[in-house]
């Protein structure tokens, strides 16, 4: 179960702890702004939040949705064993990967509860602070997997 559950190294675990504070940043100005579950543009999340309520429906989508990330987050920091110079490229595409996830998703949902802008620009900036957290503190382009 630890292995499921815990990222190996730090490594892992700072991108993780990075993924999840754009997903408590929606999940916060949901809350803060959502006063009726017909506010929420996601289907999915305002089917969860008409049933249960908006805290706890709210609350277990956003477990639902985001758990298999987590997952693979801490599988894949158990399982990866690449040679230096491919790992830096693949934690680079992860980072960019992730960065247009969580900026389209979490960040652009989050808001757009008080930002009237596309969902293009939204989704852009935040890929973009994603990737300037990213580089210098998750440090995708030296990996280390052995602590």
């Amino acid at each position: 179960m630890k292995r499921l559950f815990l990222p190996k190294n730090n490594h892992w675990l700072k991108r993780t702890i990075l993924i999840f504070s754009f997903i408590l940043f929606d999940y916060v100005s949901t809350l803060a702004f959502c006063q009726t579950p017909y506010d929420e543009a996601n289907i999915y999340a305002r089917a969860f939040m008409t049933s249960l309520g908006i805290l706890p429906g709210l609350t277990l989508f956003v477990l639902i949705a985001n758990l298999p990330v987590y997952m693979v987050l801490s599988v894949d920091s158990h399982t990866i064993r690449l040679p230096p110079k491919i790992a830096v490229f693949i934690e680079v595409a992860v980072d960019a990967f992730f960065a247009w996830f969580v900026g389209g998703l979490h960040f652009s949902g989050g808001s757009s509860w008080y930002w009237t802008a596309s969902d293009l620009p939204r989704q852009a900036l935040g890929a973009l602070l994603y990737m300037v957290i990213a580089v210098p503190f998750v440090k995708p382009h030296r990996p280390r997997y052995d602590n």
